[in-house]
């Protein structure tokens, strides 16, 4: 069984499993996404104290806060003990353009050379981490919704609002790709 929880899921077992708790979510009439959570952490925090903005009834969501600590202990365990130690297959030319950035393919999810402590405290990192988390969280509240709330749930919802931010997140990811990370790795 572990070994079976190890491997890669296919498309055509996780996207129907997506669409199950988004179906649940919907029927329960309950939002989805991560930045709802942070947006109820907050509340719970006394924001409300300081903007309008969070003032909300947050047991409505407590069900969010629940989910977040799910998920933060579901990857602890993951990560300890269901790690696939196979690397993740990467298309060639996928490789071959991380070369070109001066990134190595270690076979890990995310390159190490960028997101590690060591590298934390580089300029790269600082980019990286303390600008990048700032037009995240930036985004994130000019959107109404993360990436995950806006492209799961509320294109499921048929949201026009969803549909454009979610097409903002894709321009803005080409862009970092194609244009900003050539600049950052020179």
């Amino acid at each position: 069984m572990i070994e079976f929880i190890k491997q890669p899921w296919p498309w055509y077992v996780a996207g129907p499993m997506i669409a199950l708790v988004l179906f649940l979510l919907l029927h329960a009439g309950k939002r989805f996404g991560i930045s709802s959570s942070l947006e109820t952490v907050c509340t719970l925090g006394g924001a409300g104290k300081l903007s309008d903005y969070f003032k909300v009834d947050w047991r409505n969501r407590s069900w969010l806060i629940l989910f977040v600590v799910g998920s933060i202990i579901g990857g602890f365990l993951t990560s300890q003990f269901l790690q696939n130690p196979e690397p993740i297959d990467l298309s060639a030319a996928t490789i071959a353009d991380l070369q070109s950035l001066g990134l190595g393919y270690d076979g890990n999810y995310v390159p190490e050379q960028i997101f590690s402590w060591q590298n934390l405290f580089s300029l790269q990192g600082l980019i990286f981490m303390v600008l990048g988390g700032f037009l995240i969280g930036f985004g994130t509240r000019y959107a109404g919704g993360c990436t995950s709330g806006h492209a799961i749930s509320g294109l499921s919802d048929l949201q026009l609002p969803s549909l454009v931010a979610t097409i903002g997140f894709f321009i803005g990811g080409l862009i970092t790709t194609h244009l900003l990370l050539p600049i950052i790795f020179s």
